[in-house]
């Protein structure tokens, strides 16, 4: 038996879409871009008979490495004795990898990860150092020293504050509770509603603390801790640095700022066979 005959649908098939002749073109949604990796860089080094000392450092730091990684306390180098073109030679090996911080201590230190992942260089005044670890001492260290003081529940609050002050008692409460072995706790902000002015009382409630972090790589994530102890805010970006994930994590150190023991252990490797290129 032959079914019913049905009429397609209108707006399918040959003609429905404009032709290029009518001036409209398909715009496709533009593709994420620059997407960083690690590419083997290798210091042009035509006598090494004066990088001695930049070549056993690079040495050290690799065994460093690969003892951090297996579980080691981090370790940290000082740059200042080295003479310029040892200091050169440093510079151009480490490279610039996609984590960097500002720690605002006393004195206030600039930190920028190497491309090897868990080897820094840090900078400020009378520091010129590389440490190598997971994460630097200091960032752990200073992070909620306060910068700008927390106001807490007293904080002055309009009318379209709604959702912030119960999310603060649940941060206050993780935070008083939390130790080492502690797992993270998220609370999700993108997936909650509130109002600009939620948002605005949370960050003013909890103060700012000493350390801001930037992860660049697919997308860029910013990281700031507050003031209030083990709570920091974490922010992801897309390729075009538009917001797509905004949280406050309770926990040591955001995962995204943290170079994995594995990382650690192949950065020593990567160092060594660095080394062997140029000698």
């Amino acid at each position: 038996m032959v079914g019913n005959f049905h009429m397609p649908p209108m707006g399918y098939g040959p003609g429905s879409q404009p032709s290029e002749e009518d001036g409209n073109e398909l715009k496709y949604l533009q593709m994420p871009q620059d997407m960083s990796s690690y590419v083997t860089h290798l210091p042009e080094v035509e006598d090494t008979t004066h990088l001695q000392p930049a070549l056993d450092l690079l040495a050290d730091i690799a065994a460093a490495a690969t003892a951090v990684g297996q579980g080691g306390e981090n370790q940290t180098f000082d740059l200042s004795t080295l003479d310029k073109e040892n200091r050169d030679l440093m510079a151009e090996t480490l490279g610039e990898g996609e984590v960097a911080m500002k720690i605002r201590s006393i004195p206030a230190i600039g930190v920028q990860e190497s491309v090897f992942a868990g080897v820094w260089v840090l900078g400020g005044a009378n520091v010129d150092a590389v440490e190598v670890g997971a994460v630097p001492r200091a960032a752990r260290d200073e992070a909620f020293t306060a910068k700008r003081e927390p106001t807490g529940e007293k904080t002055p609050r309009t009318p379209s504050v709604v959702n912030a002050p119960p999310l603060l008692v649940e941060l206050e409460d993780k935070s008083r509770a939390f130790t080492p072995e502690t797992d993270t706790h998220v609370v999700n902000l993108t997936l909650l509603p509130h109002t600009e002015d939620d948002l605005a009382w949370l960050e003013q409630a909890m103060g700012q603390g000493a350390v801001e972090i930037l992860s660049r790589g697919y997308g860029n994530c910013r990281v700031t801790a507050t003031a209030l102890p083990h709570v920091w805010q974490v922010r992801f970006y897309n390729s075009m640095d538009v917001l797509i994930l905004d949280t406050y994590e309770v926990t040591a150190m955001p995962e995204v700022a943290i170079a994995a023991p594995e990382d650690l252990i192949d950065s020593g490797e990567r160092i060594v066979e660095v080394l062997e290129a140029i000698r």
